[in-house]
């Protein structure tokens, strides 16, 4: 994996400035525009799979939009474990907070280390499993692609350093983003 390219291949497409520019502006729209950016993102995926030599498209608003969509179904589906649990978590915390006595805040304390400890192992894994239903919905182009979880451990098993690192990229990303975000919004980009 050469996670080099992954920051040089945008400034070798002489138009560059101009595709960039373009997405920048779109991602201001809101929850349309993140759709058509996650799509446009994934057909830089799909183009890096399948070895095109000008990995940087266009804009495709349509076409971005529909793959974005599908992003945001895949994401959904592979979340409604912690939502299924969240729900009846916080209607028990609720009826449970609300006539809490000594032995109530042992239960609760119990009931939040559960939940927390699920949340965390659910999340981490969900950070391994994300990035192999993308790709598969980037070279794919279908949801049931992405959600086939045979393919996406399958790929996780053939590369587990690659999927590791990627995990590790993005805990980075995450704390720097924001670092980024408040010198000047850079973070954003």
């Amino acid at each position: 994996m050469d996670f080099g390219l992954a920051f040089s291949y945008v400034f070798k497409d002489p138009d560059w400035f101009k595709k960039i520019a373009l997405v920048a502006v779109i991602a201001l729209i809101p929850i349309i525009g993140q759709m058509v950016l996650i799509g446009w993102g994934l057909e830089i995926s799909h183009r890096v799979i399948h070895r095109d030599p000008v990995p940087l498209p266009d804009v495709d608003f349509g076409r971005d939009l529909s793959m974005g969509f599908k992003a945001f179904v895949v994401s959904l589906v592979y979340s409604l474990p912690i939502i299924v649990v969240s729900i009846p978590y916080s209607i028990i915390m609720a009826a449970v907070s609300d006539g809490a006595s000594s032995n109530g805040d042992f239960a609760i304390a119990v009931l939040s280390l559960c939940f927390t400890l699920f949340a965390f192992l659910y999340g981490l894994a969900l950070a391994m499993v994300f990035p192999a239903s993308m790709g598969l919905l980037a070279s794919e182009g279908t949801i049931s692609a992405a959600l086939n979880l045979k393919d996406v451990f399958a790929l996780i098993k053939a590369a587990p350093v690659a999927y590791l690192l990627v995990l590790l990229a993005e805990l980075i990303a995450g704390f720097i983003s924001p670092l980024g975000a408040i010198a000047c919004g850079i973070g954003v980009l």
